[in-house]
């Protein structure tokens, strides 16, 4: 599995298609975001993007998730 850092740029799926942005946060423990309970531990993170076209910030697992060079 790919892992990434803090400032790499991405791109996942979503609803609306395909989006791109930034990682902002890597967490490694279970959070609570936008009124849900997300599973992450140091061996399987979820990471926190910031959209490059908007202010959202979504968090997914690294599999979601591809490397933009």
């Amino acid at each position: 599995m790919a892992t990434f850092a803090i400032g790499d740029h991405v791109s996942w799926n979503s609803e609306a298609g395909r989006v791109s942005g930034r990682i902002v946060r890597i967490r490694e423990a279970d959070f609570a975001y936008k009124g849900y309970t997300h599973h992450a531990t140091p061996d399987d993170p979820q990471y926190e993007i910031k959209s490059d076209k908007t202010d959202h910030v979504a968090a997914h697992k690294g599999a979601a998730l591809t490397l933009i060079p």
